[in-house]
């Protein structure tokens, strides 16, 4: 198939196009609760001890933050299909790596391996604005972006019910049969736009070394201080490399030539703002995550635990992944009518909503899948939105690297979550037959910080400045993304 130069009308099938990209952020994004089903075998399975076994979530978590923000800048620089193609690879290798682990490291070799793979959803997001038309532009972005989410609600479904009726390594096999199918539908389904010989720019590797260096540090303080200690000099220090080598990072980013994030676009009010939004929603998203699943499996015995099984939790969250995978694209349609500001701002309301509602909805299984079902529905609308007005901010030169760090800044979030969520957890507690279990007002006081994040991020999504364009008659508005923000070079001020 002959490549279409950037900023030419799109080739291939979009339709089919946007159903192997929003595959493939799926895939890539169960990668992250893959193994939550197994959290409690796996000091077993690998003969290690709980507080060592949480390293194969961990692992995941921050090698899918340090490749994000690379992977984001090598699709700018060499080819966002190109690169796409290579995220797939540590994807099948990771998995292979963890299907034959018999022992801890191993394990998380594979995990750290799958983790690298998580790039495959902002370089997608990116991709699109080259390959679809404007006007299904809105739409696409919302669905490829909400993927994030979709996948790891329905990676818990998936993975329990594997889990439960078949040996754990097939989880690894299934990922890595699925890894391998989105390679082959990434060559031969779609299109190449963008050869370049050579690639315009140069790499910033001591960015990128800085850059995930201050961003282990960080998210390593954050995932497991509540192990160490909040005040252990263990997680302190960590924190303390994190400041100082990310503002050495910030201070080298505005003076190197090639820069790894242009810092001065990311600065511009509408980009920053918008990426502010992500940290909090991605905080709300992540929230009840944690806290649902517990209520469901707790024993009934204990008062407000509904005693379900693992593959019966997995099933009472799915509608939340397929509500997500339903609103997304009605999202893209009000971005396109109304601006994604509306849609963030509308997204951050739901979310709060759906916790707010879950003060009288926890008394049973299904009142808890509705709960999920507002807050997911209320996330879809929300991811789907972040892509557009950080793409209308940006030039088409920076959308990859753009949307990556968007994508960082989502899982930043999601890591908060899980360090304030589990403090809570951890802290507010009951003794129900000699065994230490988080309280329902643990539980409540989850969903209340939830519902006030949410309305955190609703506030700093008034105060973005996005002014949608005026309308096109010949294509209008690409869902959100301005038409002169959709074409190359061009960035609204």
């Amino acid at each position: 198939m002959e490549a279409s130069k950037p900023g030419a009308a799109p080739t291939g099938h979009p339709g089919r196009i946007v159903a192997v990209l929003a595959f493939g952020g799926i895939v890539a994004s169960v990668m992250q609760t893959l193994v939550v089903p197994l959290l409690g075998e796996l000091p077993r399975i690998l003969g290690t001890s709980p507080s060592n076994a949480t390293w194969v979530v961990t692992v995941t978590l921050l090698a899918g933050a340090v490749a994000t923000p690379i992977m984001g800048r090598l699709g700018d620089l060499y080819g966002k299909r190109r690169m796409l193609l290579v995220s797939t690879v540590p994807l099948i290798a990771g998995s292979v790596v963890a299907a034959l682990a018999s022992d801890l490291t191993t394990m998380v070799v594979g995990r750290g391996l799958q983790g690298l793979g998580v790039g495959l959803v902002p370089l997608g997001i990116s991709l699109l604005r080259d390959l679809v038309p404007p006007e299904k532009l809105g739409t696409s972005i919302a669905l490829m972006s909400a993927s994030l989410g979709i996948g790891g609600a329905l990676g818990l479904p998936f993975a329990s019910a594997i889990a439960d009726y078949g040996s754990w390594r097939v989880l690894f096999w299934v990922s890595a049969g699925l890894s391998v199918t989105i390679a082959a539908l990434l060559k031969f389904a779609v299109p190449d736009t963008e050869r370049r010989a050579p690639a315009t720019g140069g790499f910033d590797y001591v960015g990128a070394v800085a850059l995930g260096v201050g961003l282990v540090a960080l998210l390593l303080a954050v995932s497991k201080g509540a192990d160490w200690g909040w005040g252990s000099g263990t997680t302190l220090g960590l924190f303390a490399v994190a400041v100082v080598v990310l503002l050495g990072w910030g201070l080298w980013e505005l003076r190197v030539r090639e820069p790894m994030v242009d810092l001065r676009t990311t600065a511009r009010p509408q980009v920053l703002m918008t990426n502010a939004a992500s940290v909090v929603v991605g905080f709300a998203m992540y929230a009840s995550s944690l806290i649902v699943p517990q209520l469901l499996q707790l024993p009934k015995e204990t008062g407000y635990g509904l005693g379900q099984s693992m593959m019966a939790m997995g099933l009472w969250m799915m509608p939340g992944g397929l509500m997500m995978m339903a609103v997304a694209p009605l999202g893209g349609k009000l971005s396109g009518k109304h601006g994604p500001k509306v849609t963030l701002l509308l997204g951050s309301v739901v979310i709060a909503l759906g916790y707010g509602i879950s003060g009288f909805l926890m008394s049973s299984a299904w009142q808890l899948t509705l709960v999920m079902c507002v807050i997911t529905a209320g996330v879809g609308l929300a991811y789907g939105a972040m892509p557009a007005l950080i793409m209308s901010g940006v030039p088409q030169s920076e959308t990859a690297a753009a949307n990556s760090f968007n994508t960082l800044m989502r899982s930043i979030g999601t890591s908060a979550s899980a360090a304030v969520i589990g403090v809570v957890l951890s802290q507010m507690t009951v003794s129900a037959g000699g065994v230490t279990l988080p309280s329902e007002d643990a539980f409540r006081t989850g969903m209340l910080i939830g519902c006030g994040v949410a309305v955190i991020g609703a506030l700093i999504t008034l105060a973005i400045p996005y002014r949608p364009a005026e309308p096109v008659p010949a294509g209008g508005e690409a869902g959100g993304v301005p038409a002169e923000a959709a074409r190359p070079g061009v960035a609204r001020p």
